[in-house]
């Protein structure tokens, strides 16, 4: 039996990571106290905070939830005064999504919370070694985002 390569690793931890039940345990961590935001609301406002003003068609594209959906929970947050819409300057049959001055605010608030979030598992570690975790995974996403693999 071969051992397993740093490759093999990786991709087991990152199929963890990516597990709707583990993101949807830390969403809700994000999201508890921010009014007008829940777990399925969260990743459409987390989109919007990295691409800016945008499209419903091309959030959906970025954030992996389909069309229809990502218009349904920009409505939501659009009622809970945390997304505005507004016609789409290059095509007046296409809306365009933005954070209200609400929706920056409680961005802010689930950025901090993550990072709490991320304090909190690192807490038992050597501060060396967390920082060094960091700069990796830093440097490892930017490779990955390199070959076309993540989209911002």
């Amino acid at each position: 039996m071969t051992a397993a390569s740093p490759g093999d690793l990786v991709a087991e931890q990152l199929g963890r990571l990516l597990l709707r039940s583990t993101r949807q345990h830390l969403y809700l961590r994000l999201v508890a106290g921010v009014d007008g935001l829940d777990v399925a609301t969260y990743p459409v406002l987390s989109g919007l905070g990295r691409l800016g003003p945008t499209t419903a068609t091309h959030l959906a594209s970025v954030i992996g939830v389909d069309r229809s959906a990502t218009t349904r929970y920009a409505s939501k947050l659009e009622a809970g005064g945390l997304v505005r819409r507004t016609v789409d300057p290059g095509d007046a049959r296409a809306t365009r999504l933005a954070l209200t001055p609400a929706g920056t605010t409680a961005l802010t608030a689930t950025r901090r919370a993550l990072s709490a979030a991320m304090d909190d598992v690192l807490s038992g570690w050597p501060a060396a070694e967390a920082a060094a975790f960091a700069a990796s995974l830093e440097r490892f996403t930017n490779r990955l985002e390199g070959m076309g693999g993540v989209d911002r």
